[in-house]
């Protein structure tokens, strides 16, 4: 074996290793959940800060809170309904986003954009935080329907993916998204945005600086 060759192995045992030792982010979203829009990329900057990797797991969320006891907003007194948009507004006026609290295609079809992210996520080449905040943004903000392709495909490019990843392997996709429900439940997952490092939960965008002091003293 040359030099180079043996450098060029190390520098793969180096990296490789680097990888095991990295602290693991479990990011559970919804691409339509109003928190996780709210979330922004405050994750991705906490992680960048900390030198962590996070695992993007798109859930259905309607079918999350069936399996762990929650209602669909629809489906709670009128009480709980109010609150949620006063709160939302709030958070919203706090960061400074952009919102509409009763957007025009809300609820929708949120598996197609999910099966993309899904798809993104295997292809690489672009941003994954980028693409869940244009995903989310669309839905608050833009008023567009996440689940029509054309969407779907604007939103990729806009994170550095190719369009065509709208439409590609569906299938598999499909079974993940599945699996990613039914593995979130199992977690102790029951809403989104919700942050899982090394078994300690975090839930809601409004739990991100508590992540940021746990990851500090890891």
């Amino acid at each position: 074996m040359t030099p180079l060759n043996i450098l060029i192995e190390s520098l793969k045992e180096f990296l490789t290793n680097v990888g095991a030792n990295m602290t693991k982010i479990d990011y559970y979203f919804a691409t339509i959940s109003p928190y996780t829009y709210l979330a922004g990329t405050r994750l991705e900057e906490v992680a960048a800060k900390h030198g962590a990797e996070i695992n993007y797991i798109p859930v259905d969320l309607p079918k999350l809170f069936g399996a762990t006891g929650g209602q669909l907003p629809k489906d709670r007194h009128v009480s709980r309904q109010e609150y949620r948009l006063i709160e939302m507004r709030r958070w919203a006026d706090k960061l400074g986003y952009d919102m509409n609290v009763k957007p025009a295609f809300f609820p929708t079809n949120m598996a197609p954009s999910s099966y993309a992210l899904i798809a993104a996520a295997k292809a690489g080449g672009g941003d994954l935080g980028a693409l869940v905040h244009a995903f989310t943004r669309a839905v608050w903000a833009e008023e567009k329907n996440i689940a029509e392709e054309d969407v779907i495909r604007e939103c990729l490019v806009a994170a550095g993916f190719d369009a065509d990843l709208a439409t590609s392997g569906q299938w598999e996709a499909a079974e993940e998204y599945t699996n990613n429900t039914d593995r979130a439940a199992a977690a102790g997952v029951f809403g989104a945005p919700f942050y899982i490092v090394n078994g300690e939960r975090f839930w809601g965008q409004d739990r991100i600086a508590d992540l940021d002091a746990y990851l500090a003293g890891l």
